[in-house]
């Protein structure tokens, strides 16, 4: 499944402008000719001074990975992007969902990320599913383990498990586990769902001038790493636990 756009977009408006944001984004002005780049890390606020129409893209929290040999990766966080977002006029929140914690102490599976929006612009991208566990101890038949929902779904662990689809137009399913080879399952990813203990595939965007792959499912089994910051990653299991995912974006484009 391609990822789709935000539902809100308008034809045959005029420009957004801006006059001012707080949270302390990054503005780029050089890098793209004729446009304004303002780049949330972090959550805050942007105020539109003339509503119309501009470039967005929102990227949720990625989830966390299960534990134990074979437990599922992340779910990527939602993907929404739009060339045509309108934004309204006056002072918009903007929120940058965190990634969601792997498996930790008396937690075995993976958390949901958070959701990352631009809220007064009806912008809502999701949290990814977090990676089902090998542990008996969070329940099931033999080893526990379906993945949880999310933007994509996060990949199944141990035997039982399976793997569980995305939210809505953000996202994709998660891999179920797969016996032979003894794998668990890899967490949906915005562009394609995860197939065996490899995650999905993200999508490549060069908003902020230059490509970046956001909204990649973890892998399971041993080969994951903790979901990179400010892509919507999910997280990965290292053999041994469940990583963390990675932040949500948010970018805005003027001009």
């Amino acid at each position: 499944m391609s990822p789709l756009f935000s539902p809100v977009s308008a034809g045959g408006i005029g420009k957004a402008t801006v006059t001012a944001s707080t949270g302390s984004p990054t503005i780029d002005s050089a890098t793209r000719a004729g446009k304004t780049i303002y780049k949330f890390t972090g959550s805050g606020s942007i105020t539109v001074g003339t509503a119309g129409t501009c470039e967005v893209l929102v990227v949720g929290g990625g989830g966390g990975a299960g534990d134990g040999s074979y437990g599922g990766g992340g779910g990527a966080g939602g993907y929404i992007y739009n060339t045509s977002q309108l934004l309204p006029s006056g002072t918009l929140t903007v929120t940058v969902g965190g990634g969601g914690a792997g498996s930790t102490g008396s937690i075995y599976f993976g958390l949901l990320g958070q959701v990352s929006s631009i809220a007064s612009a009806n912008i809502y991208s999701s949290g990814g599913g977090g990676g089902g566990s090998t542990s008996t101890a969070t329940g099931g038949s033999g080893w526990a383990g379906n993945g949880f929902a999310g933007a994509s779904g996060g990949g199944a662990g141990g035997a039982n498990g399976t793997g569980i689809g995305g939210t809505g137009y953000q996202g994709n399913n998660g891999a179920a586990y797969n016996a032979s080879p003894t794998r668990g399952g890899g967490g949906g990813g915005a562009s394609a769902s995860s197939v065996n203990a490899t995650g999905g595939a993200g999508s490549a965007n060069s908003i902020t001038g230059a490509s970046v792959t956001y909204s990649a499912g973890g892998t399971s089994s041993g080969s994951g790493v903790v979901g990179t910051a400010n892509t919507g990653n999910g997280g990965g299991n290292n053999g041994t636990a469940g990583l963390a995912g990675g932040s949500g974006y948010v970018v805005v484009v003027i001009g």
